[in-house]
């Protein structure tokens, strides 16, 4: 009797990072052959970062008013009372390098991640990809460096917006809401905040940006079954960019310099 040997399967968690992993290496090779799809880049620009400011607003504004009213009452309750003055300085420099950049990662994988796998879904389901290919176009190109590019860019842009619209939240509700010595406040949040607070936000940023315009590309090129695959991509899409940010996220901040 011949013993055959069985070949081990390959966890589908691998198979799936290796897709991921080849298809951001052809992007980023991408960036640097010609032609530059430059039409589709501007409207990119335009989708993920003109497109998002409103829920970028109203995500940064509320995230600076609630981190503003947690850090009044953790100095007036645990410190004392006159000790509020100092929250300016924490409120800046929690919300640059770390809230912000989080929630505008989290609230734009929802809604960026979701529309480029739901349109390069469907283009996959119609067939257009194949078109592009029977063309002589490579897709990976014509469809994911422009967003994967645009992400790099408006990320990062759209998380400084951020970090003054939450910042000055933070700084109405102490100043008008609660009655904080503007002066003092004013000068212990320009003490303790430092530009290199600002670029890890903004280096978070555009890391979360490159991974959310990967992942809606991929699961978008990897979508079968017609509508009911193309949602299904669209939900994992979203799912896999926020573990991928909440997890990069604890990594850089170990990474990055103090």
């Amino acid at each position: 009797m011949i013993r055959t040997r069985r070949i081990p399967v390959i966890s589908p968690f691998f198979f799936q990072l290796g897709e991921a992993g080849l298809l951001a290496g052809r992007a980023f090779r991408g960036l640097f052959q010609r032609p530059f799809e430059g039409r589709n880049f501007v409207q990119q620009l335009e989708d993920i970062g003109v497109r998002s400011l409103p829920v970028v607003s109203l995500t940064a504004a509320f995230g600076g008013l609630v981190f503003g009213l947690q850090a009044y009452i953790g100095f007036h309750k645990y410190v004392g009372s006159g000790t509020e003055v100092y929250s300016g300085g924490i409120i800046a420099v929690g919300l640059a390098k770390e809230l912000i950049p989080i929630l505008v990662g989290l609230m734009l994988a929802g809604r960026v991640g979701s529309s480029m796998a739901a349109e390069i879904g469907t283009m996959k389901i119609t067939e257009q990809v194949d078109a592009l290919i029977s063309l002589g176009a490579d897709p990976h190109k014509h469809l994911v460096v422009p967003r994967m590019l645009a992400s790099f860019i408006m990320f990062p842009m759209l998380t400084l917006y951020g970090d003054i619209i939450g910042t000055f939240c933070g700084f109405a509700y102490n100043i008008f809401g609660m009655g904080v010595n503007r002066a003092i406040y004013l000068r212990n949040t320009l003490f303790y905040t430092r530009i290199w607070d600002i670029g890890v936000g903004l280096i978070k940023a555009s890391v979360f940006g490159i991974v959310v315009a990967i992942v809606g590309s991929w699961q978008g090129l990897r979508a079968e079954g017609g509508a009911e695959g193309v949602g299904r991509a669209t939900t994992r899409a979203v799912v896999d960019a926020s573990i991928i940010i909440l997890i990069l996220n604890f990594f850089l901040s170990k990474a990055l310099p103090n």
